[in-house]
């Protein structure tokens, strides 16, 4: 398949999604009759707690290698192994469609454990804009990622590296990850609740009426906060939230 480009509007409409909640988002879709779409499998989850990100969908499907890896000489060799093996084998990358807001997610195809995101090479994207890094596979250096709060959910945590185990092959196509279609330019969320993903075609929609839904819950903790004497936080600052979406009245 060809690439796909990402959709722009998703980054315009982005802003709207601001202070959502992943709950807030799904009682929207369903309110719109989209019941049980986009839902991630839980399975799916943030490597650090608290997180929460939105963003654009860019996408990369991968594919279990069908090669191994040959065995490297030198210490030299096994340091530069991922240069070795993609200048053999080649190598898909997204670092030239990631721009800011955007959520890499990563189909790995069934692969078996690899680490195909680490501390490294998802700072990289972080660095080049990305505000998260959704994978249906493993993540490693997960102590690093933690540490550097870099924002990434993964089925599962990993060890190995890439070289004779995953290949990247397609990217900027529609592809499946944790049970919910994804397509380059959706609107992708996740916080500790888990991952939504909101199609482009209703993500203004959706936006409006979730952002009803969490000022409704806001106001309705904030009397609760009131009554019981409890501080009040960022999570009941209704007048913050007020004033941001009004913006886009």
């Amino acid at each position: 398949m060809s690439e796909q480009p990402a959709a722009s509007a998703g980054y315009a409409l982005r802003q709207r999604y601001q202070y959502l909640r992943v709950a807030d988002v799904v009682d929207a879709m369903d309110g719109l009759g989209y019941f049980n779409i986009g839902f991630m499998e839980q399975q799916i989850q943030p490597i650090w707690r608290p997180m929460k990100f939105w963003g654009v969908a860019v996408t990369l499907r991968c594919v279990p290698s069908n090669r191994p890896m040959w065995k490297l000489e030198t210490t030299e060799d096994i340091v530069n192994a991922h240069g070795i093996w993609f200048k053999e084998v080649s190598h898909l990358g997204v670092n030239d469609l990631v721009q800011p807001g955007s959520v890499i997610v990563t189909d790995t195809g069934s692969a078996g454990e690899v680490g195909f995101w680490g501390s490294n090479n998802a700072l990289d994207a972080v660095a080049r804009g990305a505000v998260g890094i959704i994978t249906n596979g493993y993540a490693r250096d997960t102590g690093e990622l933690t540490i550097q709060k870099t924002p990434i959910a993964a089925r599962a945590r990993g060890r190995p590296i890439i070289p004779g185990r995953i290949m990247a092959i397609e990217r900027q196509v529609t592809i499946g990850c944790g049970g919910a279609q994804v397509r380059p330019g959706d609107i992708v969320g996740c916080d500790d609740d888990g991952i939504v993903v909101v199609p482009i075609e209703i993500a203004e929609e959706v936006a409006v009426h979730a952002a009803a839904v969490l000022l409704a819950d806001m106001r309705g903790r904030r009397k609760l906060y009131e009554r019981l004497g409890m501080a009040l936080d960022e999570t009941v600052d209704v007048e913050k939230v007020e004033q941001y979406y009004s913006q886009f009245k």
